[in-house]
């Protein structure tokens, strides 16, 4: 069941937003050379805890999975997707680490997502693919007004995916979100404009491209039951904003949450 929010509601999932997007700028910013997934989730882990709530991811135990999630963040490196476990390799230049992120507080939950390329001297290849997946979702961002239809939303994200010569992650795209990380509706990062729900004022969604590098869709598992690597091997970024549909346009509610970063 889709279950559209009142403004004061919005302004409870805002405020988990306020600190998803605080925490991931400081996971952003201090992400370098030497640095490990797992210091990084650390940190968030502190972090979160400081601000009064609860990690969304930590414990998260869907039928699929083998095992609870074991971590607050998911950081998934180069040729992982998503959902990848921080490990306690330090990160090299040139990395491409995707950092995922959801909070509840007050029983409200948001999510939001970035990429970015570790080190001073980024491949222009990684830069763009960055670049590309952060216009996916400022494309999606835009369509997603009342009236519109959730076809409206996939076809921006999959038309500027495609342009750019990109796969887009099978089977996965964003959700609602509210009381729960993921509830109906499902948001597809491709499909035909004018088709599908028609979205309306008080409608909760997480918006997030995922974008392959080499334009294959396929992925595989990794033994830990969590991590999706792309099939052969390229890179890929994730981002993602948690959104509210109003009658004044999108109103991003992680709005803080960092953008690309190439250094």
């Amino acid at each position: 069941m889709i279950e559209l929010k009142t403004p004061s509601e919005l302004d409870a999932i805002g405020a988990a937003g306020k600190i998803v997007g605080d925490v991931l700028t400081a996971v952003h910013d201090h992400a370098a050379p030497g640095r490990s997934p797992r210091g990084l989730d650390d940190m968030a882990a502190d972090l979160i805890a400081a601000a009064g709530a609860t990690p969304t991811f930590l414990g998260y135990h869907p039928q699929w999975a083998p095992q609870p999630y074991p971590a607050v963040t998911c950081a998934s490196v180069n040729d992982a997707v998503v959902h990848g476990i921080p490990g306690p390799t330090p990160l090299a230049p040139g990395d491409l680490l995707s950092v995922d992120l959801a909070v509840h507080i007050d029983g409200w939950c948001a999510d939001a997502a970035f990429s970015m390329v570790i080190g001073d001297d980024p491949d222009p290849a990684d830069v763009e693919l960055v670049a590309t997946t952060e216009r996916a979702l400022a494309a999606g961002i835009a369509a997603a007004r009342p009236g519109a239809r959730m076809g409206d939303v996939a076809n921006a994200i999959g038309k500027i995916g495609r342009a750019g010569g990109y796969g887009l992650l099978a089977d996965h795209g964003g959700h609602g979100v509210g009381r729960t990380m993921h509830e109906a509706p499902h948001v597809p990062n491709e499909g035909k404009a004018g088709r599908g729900l028609t979205l309306r004022s008080g409608l909760v969604i997480a918006i997030e491209p995922m974008l392959i590098a080499g334009g294959r869709d396929r992925y595989r598992h990794d033994p830990d039951g969590w991590t999706l690597r792309t099939s052969d091997g390229s890179r890929a970024a994730h981002t993602e904003h948690t959104i509210a549909i109003t009658e004044d346009g999108p109103r991003v509610l992680t709005a803080n949450r960092p953008h690309a970063k190439t250094g």
